[in-house]
């Protein structure tokens, strides 16, 4: 890495005074800035942002290990882009250091970084970048100089602010796209549409929220009480418990509505009929029987796993 005056070697180097100057509109307003990779006709209005759990987990870990006296970081965001959807689904940190009016980006860790995701996954590509907060203010002057950057990543970059004041102990997160402010065709500032954002998961990413969440009866006090995970088992009667609560739920609502208790809700009333309809016919015996036989598979794999641990335990005792 070069130094910060330096617009050599990693780091470029974004001193362009037309584009210090930023603003932030609250109220999302029609863009006319040409659009190739979100909808052409949508507006900020329109546009949805969705961020997946493990990005916001990936950009607080950032923030932690960030170096002493940087006061935010900032880092690129993958994803998928449909119609007037964003959906930003993995992130990488990028350096860069930021100094009175220059700022300076990793340009080369960016693309090294973007191949090798790029590897692992090609489907994502870049969809914009992120950053935290400055002293509790989501956009500074800066922004605009490292959102021009990303706008040479993608034709239409999101800029994600996690704000890391913990205001009313909360994680606050705003997405944002940029339009330029021309005069006689010279740029004199980006202007910042605040657009919608949505927190969406997958099955995966929803368990292990739902793990840290609810899954551990006392407070996460050691690194060993972190990582430690239920059994198989324990999770199967966890899940089963968690099925009987809901369904005697269920049981009790209709039997309210049947005792006129309750008025009717027809959404209601649908979900219930969806959810009955997703559940395949089967004859209690055949259920059973099916049920009974991925029972004894969980119990041999279980066995199995027991043993493995086992005979690795006293192989290290044996070779120590």
């Amino acid at each position: 890495m070069s130094s910060f005056g330096g617009g050599s070697g990693s780091m470029l180097v974004l001193n362009d005074p037309a584009a210090q100057l930023s603003s932030v509109e609250g109220k999302a307003a029609t863009s006319a800035a040409p659009v190739t990779n979100l909808s052409a006709f949508a507006s900020s209005n329109d546009i949805v942002v969705k961020v997946h759990p493990m990005v916001l987990f990936s950009v607080l870990d950032h923030y932690l290990r960030r170096p002493e006296n940087q006061k935010r970081v900032i880092g690129t965001l993958l994803g998928t882009v449909t119609a007037n959807v964003v959906e930003i689904t993995n992130s990488f940190a990028v350096p860069h250091l930021e100094k009175n009016d220059e700022v300076a980006v990793g340009k080369d860790f960016n693309k090294s970084m973007l191949a090798l995701q790029q590897r692992v996954n090609g489907r994502e590509s870049v969809v914009g970048w992120y950053a935290t907060s400055f002293d509790g203010v989501l956009i500074v002057d800066d922004s605009s100089l490292i959102h021009d950057f990303y706008t040479g990543e993608c034709e239409r970059p999101v800029h994600l602010v996690v704000d890391t004041a913990l205001k009313n102990n909360i994680v606050g997160c705003k997405a944002f796209i940029s339009t330029p402010l021309e005069i006689d065709g010279s740029a004199l500032a980006n202007v910042f549409h605040e657009v919608k954002v949505s927190l969406v998961s997958a099955e995966a990413e929803r368990i292990c929220i739902d793990r840290m969440v609810k899954g551990q009866e006392e407070a996460f006090t050691t690194p060993e009480g972190l990582a430690e995970v239920d059994s198989r088992m324990a999770s199967l009667e966890t899940s089963m418990q968690r099925l009987v609560t809901m369904l005697q739920q269920a049981e009790e609502y209709v039997g309210t509505v049947v005792d006129g208790k309750l008025p009717a809700d027809p959404h209601m009333g649908r979900k219930l009929a969806d959810t009955l309809a997703a559940i395949p016919r089967m004859r209690p015996e055949a259920f059973n029987r099916l049920f009974d036989d991925n029972l004894q598979d969980l119990l041999m794999v279980s066995y199995l796993s027991s043993l493995t641990r086992t005979q690795l335990a006293i192989a290290e005792k044996l070779a120590t």
